[in-house]
């Protein structure tokens, strides 16, 4: 079988997740979660919540990880990664050009804000600096691949999804626009710390601009990760 392999590079605490379940409803479509994410908790040795489960779950070779990705045999022609471009640090950027590439982004102040509320937020895991870099390393090699901006997929997911599936040459499939409430069976072993939202939720949730404010300690951090979004945002399918 000739296998569609597409990595969904995103930054933390964007919809990354309901676009996995999106994607999951799918006819054709295998989905994989975060496949790196022990590879890079034990490269960085940061500690996430859950760090004992996942690294005592999943494979810590990273290089085994992504040869196991693209060498296995799959049951559907369509298999779609939620990959954080932060876990591919310290990995050769040329497996970026054995698939098909998106690069989810969002207002590097919303990440930030979100992110202080589980755990303490930096320029390296905020990681919209990796998807500049990744972006230009595509860029180089004469690819252009898709960007989405959490925000303005929220806007209108029917349409941009609808995009989306034109760029990578698949039929787009309604039932991507709604799933059932709780967990699916792809779920990382982090999922009960991190995915509580979607897994109240039946599809995306309509856009709402957060009332919350920035956190005078974390101005520097935002105004440092600014300018990359800023340039990927300009490439970003507009609702």
């Amino acid at each position: 079988m000739n296998t569609k392999i597409i990595s969904l590079w995103s930054g933390p605490r964007n919809i990354s997740t309901a676009l996995m379940y999106s994607f999951a409803q799918r006819s054709d479509t295998q989905v994989v979660d975060e496949p790196l994410y022990a590879y890079y908790l034990q490269y960085t040795g940061i500690k996430h919540p859950g760090n004992t489960e996942i690294l005592e779950e999943m494979e810590t070779d990273g290089e085994v990880v992504m040869k196991g990705i693209f060498n296995q045999e799959y049951q559907k022609p369509v298999v779609f990664l939620k990959q954080m471009a932060k876990h591919l640090v310290g990995l050769s950027e040329g497996w970026l050009l054995r698939g098909e590439n998106i690069f989810l982004i969002r207002d590097p102040k919303a990440v930030i804000i979100s992110f202080a509320k589980v755990t303490t937020p930096t320029f390296e895991e905020v990681g919209i600096k990796q998807q500049y870099d990744l972006y230009q390393y595509l860029a180089k090699q004469g690819k252009k691949p898709i960007v989405l901006d959490g925000r303005e997929v929220l806007k209108n997911p029917n349409k941009i999804l609808k995009q989306v599936c034109e760029r990578l040459q698949i039929p787009f499939e309604e039932s991507m626009m709604q799933w059932e409430k709780g967990s699916i069976p792809e779920d990382g072993v982090w999922a009960k710390y991190w995915y509580k939202n979607v897994h109240q939720s039946i599809g995306f949730q309509p856009y709402k601009p957060s009332t919350e404010s920035l956190l005078s300690e974390h101005r520097g951090l935002w105004e440092e990760c600014k300018p990359y979004y800023d340039f990927l945002y300009n490439f970003a399918l507009k609702a």
